[in-house]
């Protein structure tokens, strides 16, 4: 018997040596974690929001065998603001990142940096802190692309690896034959992109089955142009047709659907947690279906500009089939929530304006928000604005609780809406509420004030 313990005991002893030696011990408690970051869908564009007029079975299939919620919004009704917020809990305002990252010049005329800096939080990088293995796959669009060369490398926001259209630092190749966002030159056709990240995402888990990932999936081919195959390239009055667009839908969803079934090949669907959510709002919307009929699209700060679709699946710990019809959840809540979640650390120097929401997130229970949610868009006329005037907004906005406040910094054009009772904001209650409009619109406007970060214009050649 005591030949036997001692055997048991080597064999302990050379197990956990060989596992230090090779750092290949699995952590079983934390989940690999995986953020569909799709490009400009609306809330309307999944058959699991709307009443059918498009069907997304195997979106559909992930919210069936997850969680989905009816109040998340975007930080940004556009696409640089709303990733940099994803990616470091912080308000995009307080990041000097306001619009769609561009040239230079338009940069300096929106006021905003070239690119996120690289000193701001990073997900990824508090992620690798606890053990994970990291990487970004598709579009990038915080820095690099256009005449912005000097973006730093996303390995630099803690990545290990990376996969990344135009609109970011070192492109792939393969799907950039041009300088520009697609290209008929491309190898990885415009067509085929989805497909590509979905084979990258599952080389990237197949590889690193010993350790917990983290992967951005941020595909970009449900922005416009929509070219569902090669028989559309001259046929340019079409890329921003519904016909189009819903032919482009179906096979993303077939990709969707692809990477769920490869995952559950890998053997890891029980402990992998996947966020399914958009950017911001659709542009073009088909007269507001592609919004569910709720008033705004992208560029603008009614609830079609920035509410977005939200399912959250994992298995281990999630009851599937429920839906959150309480919780206000916001990007900027996502990175708190995963740390609480991993067992992560927030960096203790930086003030973030997400909270955790990891209860609501699980399932566990909804949550009351403690902080209000604010948005910045349009401040000066470079910004683009939506085409039909009704859709565009003040470029503040403040939601507590059931109310949503819009104002101009300049204290113009004050509105006031029930988002509970009027989720398509129809009725401006301002007037019936003065003390309300009065707090909330001082509040939201000193945040700007005082937080934004606004870079120093230079000289723009040329």
């Amino acid at each position: 018997m005591k030949k036997l313990v001692g055997n048991i005991l080597i064999v302990g002893l050379i197990f956990l040596v060989a596992c230090e030696e090779n750092e290949q011990v699995i952590d079983t408690d934390k989940p690999n974690i995986i953020i569909i970051y799709t490009d400009d869908m609306g809330i309307g564009d999944l058959s699991c929001y709307n009443g059918g007029w498009v069907t997304t079975p195997n979106i559909d299939r992930l919210a069936s065998e997850g969680l989905k919620f009816n109040n998340y919004y975007t930080a940004s009704p556009v696409c640089s603001p709303s990733r940099a917020a994803l990616t470091t809990g912080m308000f995009p305002t307080e990041l000097g990142i306001n619009t769609y990252l561009s040239h230079r010049k338009m940069n300096a005329e929106c006021e905003q940096f070239d690119f996120l800096d690289t000193k701001s939080p990073s997900m990824a990088r508090v992620l690798k802190g606890v053990g994970y293995k990291t990487s970004h796959i598709g579009k990038w669009h915080m820095g690099g692309g256009r005449d912005v060369d000097d973006a730093p490398s996303i390995t630099e926001y803690g990545f290990d690896e990376y996969v990344t259209t135009y609109e970011g630092p070192d492109p792939d190749p393969l799907i950039t034959g041009s300088d520009w966002i697609w290209s008929e030159k491309d190898s990885i056709k415009r067509w085929e992109r989805t497909g590509y990240f979905v084979d990258k995402t599952l080389d990237f888990l197949s590889r690193n089955k010993n350790a917990p990932c983290f992967v951005n999936f941020w595909p970009d081919d449900m922005h416009d142009p929509w070219i569902p195959s090669e028989e559309f390239y001259g046929k340019n009055k079409t890329w921003t047709s519904k016909e189009n667009f819903i032919l482009v839908l179906k096979e993303y969803d077939r990709q969707i659907g692809r990477l769920l079934d490869g995952i559950e090949e890998l053997g890891i669907t029980d402990n992998t947690l996947i966020i399914f959510t958009s950017d911001n709002g659709p542009a073009p919307s088909y007269d507001q279906i592609r919004t569910n009929s709720k008033r705004g699209v992208k560029n603008s700060l009614y609830e079609g500009g920035i509410r977005m679709p939200f399912i959250v699946k994992w298995p281990k710990r999630i009851i599937a089939g429920e839906t959150d019809n309480e919780s206000v959840i916001c990007a900027i809540d996502l990175l708190p929530s995963l740390v609480k979640i991993t067992g992560a650390e927030l960096p203790k120097e930086v003030h973030f304006a997400g909270e955790d929401m990891s209860s609501s997130l699980l399932g566990v229970s909804t949550q009351k928000r403690e902080k209000d949610l604010m948005w910045d868009f349009g401040r000066n006329q470079y910004f683009n604005s939506p085409k039909n005037k009704h859709n565009r907004s003040p470029h503040l906005a403040i939601r507590r609780e059931g109310w949503k406040l819009l104002v101009n910094s300049d204290s113009t054009k004050v509105t006031l809406y029930d988002i509970n009772k009027d989720p398509n904001e129809t009725t401006n209650v301002a007037s019936k509420n003065p003390e309300l409009v009065v707090e909330l619109s001082n509040k939201v406007i000193k945040w700007f004030n005082e937080k934004k970060k606004v870079r120093v214009n230079k000289p723009i050649k040329g």
